[in-house]
């Protein structure tokens, strides 16, 4: 998900407004701290226009973790 989210230019924040999820809810769920419901998953992927299968893809043994947003930045959307 995190990937996701960083490819599309959105920060945690906004990601957790838009979907109606609580960002630190959010978080957690990046972190694998939390078990998402299929319902909040679904409301995830909506919001980055994805299915919700991309959410729970496995990546390739050797894929690296997506770097972040730039520290600061606030994206207007």
């Amino acid at each position: 998900m995190k990937r996701l989210r960083i490819e599309r230019d959105i920060s945690q924040e906004r990601l957790a407004f838009d979907s109606g999820v609580d960002r630190s809810y959010l978080g957690g769920v990046e972190r694998g701290e939390e078990n998402p419901s299929i319902d909040i998953l679904d409301r995830i992927a909506a919001t980055l226009s994805v299915h919700v299968s991309e959410l729970v893809k496995e990546l390739p043994s050797d894929a690296k973790p997506p770097a972040g947003l730039k520290p600061g930045r606030k994206p207007s959307r």
